[in-house]
Parts: structure tokens; sequence; C-alpha cells
């Protein structure tokens, strides 16, 4: 019998491979394209920031794994979240509210972090817990994850007080606490927040093989170890997406109605972030220099031509 992760394990992949399953990304934006069905482009650009993320994050992790330095997979673990908190809201989220950023950066780090220490240490019983191996790939699926239910949450939440405002102050009007009149509204987003991680652990086994049990196989674990590994795993994930989804609810209407029981809806921003309108503003400024450009190296040429042509113009009428 062949040991386990011998022979039977993945070979090692190339380049060449890479742009073969790639081709599967270009045949999905070809389908979108015909069928227009408008995410043609945005699938190729995931793609594209998939490949150069994973690339970045292999050469830093490579570095961090050789070390073994407890602080430097702290600063990964930190850096993790930080870009969590950025893709959530910068990328993301539909509307903002005032101070959304620290406050969904303090939900990941709360969630996050003691789960990721307490199941590695206890449930999967790694000693010590911040094993870069085992440590960081793990922060890096709650983290993924975590991103899902603050998204939703966030989302619904926002676009309840911004939309359906009269609800919730009729509720007010007749004494309700503010947390009493928003609690239907909390209710309904961590209930969204939450199926889809339900509805993914209801068919793991039956229906989906997931991707930790099987890289655990392929690793040269057993099935039944594998198997374990992964209800450890999405039991983390559940856990940590509830605590920061719960987190990021309070937080949202603690300050979208405040203290006073008023619903501030200038607190939300229904724009695209900051970030985006910066970039539009700075290529309208580049693309009207560029014309400017342009028309200052063409006025000459066009003055020339406008002369002969009506040098022409006047010969054809003299003769």
């Amino acid at each position: 019998m062949d040991a386990p992760g011998g022979d039977q394990g993945t070979a090692d992949l190339t380049w060449e491979n890479v742009g073969l399953a790639f081709s599967f990304i270009i045949f999905d934006a070809a389908i979108s394209r015909i069928l227009k069905l408008g995410v043609g482009t945005s699938l190729v650009t995931a793609a594209v920031r998939c490949v150069i993320q994973l690339t970045l994050v292999s050469l830093v992790l490579q570095k961090v794994f050789e070390a073994k330095n407890p602080w430097g997979v702290a600063g990964i673990a930190f850096l993790l979240n930080l870009m969590g908190t950025i893709e959530t809201v910068v990328n993301k989220a539909k509307r903002r509210y005032e101070h959304m950023f620290p406050s969904v950066l303090f939900a990941m780090l709360f969630s996050t972090i003691p789960v990721s220490i307490i199941g590695i240490r206890f449930a999967m019983s790694v000693d010590p817990f911040w094993k870069p191996e085992q440590y960081i790939p793990v922060v890096g699926m709650l983290c993924g994850a975590t991103i899902s239910g603050i998204v939703v949450a966030c989302n619904y939440v926002l676009k309840e007080l911004y939309e359906n405002r009269d609800k919730i102050e009729t509720y007010l009007a007749f004494g309700a606490s503010r947390f009493e009149a928003c609690k239907p509204i909390a209710t309904d987003a961590l209930r969204l927040a939450l199926t889809p991680n339900i509805n993914q652990m209801s068919v793991l086994g039956i229906i989906a093989i997931p991707g930790m049990m099987t890289g655990a196989i392929l690793g040269g674990s057993s099935v039944q170890q594998a198997a374990r590994l992964q209800m450890v795993i999405m039991f983390m994930i559940s856990s940590c997406t509830a605590l920061a989804s719960i987190v990021t609810t309070v937080l949202a209407l603690s300050v979208v109605v405040d203290a006073e029981h008023r619903i501030r809806t200038d607190k939300i921003d229904g724009r695209p972030h900051a970030v985006w309108r910066a970039r539009d503003r700075a290529f309208a400024w580049l693309a009207a220099g560029l014309k400017a450009l342009w028309l200052k190296v063409t006025l000459p040429i066009r003055k020339r031509t406008k002369s002969r042509d009506e040098g022409e113009e006047q010969e054809r009428l003299l003769g």
C-alpha cells in the first residue's frame, strides 16, 4: 500500500497549469458577454486579483513559516483582519455609516482572534496555538467567512433604516427605546447573515466535500481525521460569523439611531466610497489634461489645414 502523501499527493503545479485553469474564467466571461449578463469584466478582474494576491501571500507566508516568529504571526493575523475590513467597507458595502471602518475592524478582531486562539489551542489540540502553518490559514478562513456575514448584516440594517424609517419612527413615537424599535431589523439582519453558514453546514458531507477536508486528505491525513478537522473549522466559522455580525449590527444601530431616539439618516452615506470618488476625479482630471494636451499639439495642424482649405476654396471661386 502506498504511503499517505506519497505518489498519491498533488503534483507540482506550474504557471501553465494556472493558465489552463484561468481559461475556465475566460469561458465564463465569454458566456457572460454573449448572454449580456454584465459580469464578464468582474469575473476577469476578480480572477486577476486572485492570482496577484495569492502570489504575494505565498511569498510572504513562506518567510513567516520559516521564521516561526509569534510576532510575525500576530502581524499577519492583524493584516488579514485589516485587509478584510478594507474589502468590507470600501468594496462590498453598498451604504456606510459614520465610523464604520473602526467598527468593522473591531468586530473582526473581536471575533476572529479569540475564536481562532481557543479553537486551535483546544479544539484542534495545537500547542503552541500560534504555529504559522496552523494559525494563519485558519485566521484567513475566519476572516473570509466573517466578511460575508458583516456585509449582509450591515447592508440590510442600513437599507431598512434609510428606506423604511417610518415604521421605526412610529415605534419610537410610542415610547419604545431605540433597541426595542430596531430589534425586528436586527433579528432579520442576523438571520440573513447566518443563513449561508447554516445552509453550508447542512450539505457538508452529503452534497459537498469542503476544501479544508480535501486539502487535509491530499496532505496525507486519514479521511476520519480530515472530517473531524472540517467539523471544527465549520463550527469556528459559524461562531466567528455570528459574533462579528452581532457586534457590527449593534454598532450600526447605535450610530444611526442616536441616544435621543432619533434616526440619523445623515450619518448614512450611499455614495461610492471616497477611494472610488477620488479615483473618478483623478481619471477625470487626467482625461481633461490629455484632451487639453491633444488640442494644444494638434492646434497648429488644424490651423494649417484650415488655411489650406480656405486657400483652395478661394482659388476655386476665382478660377
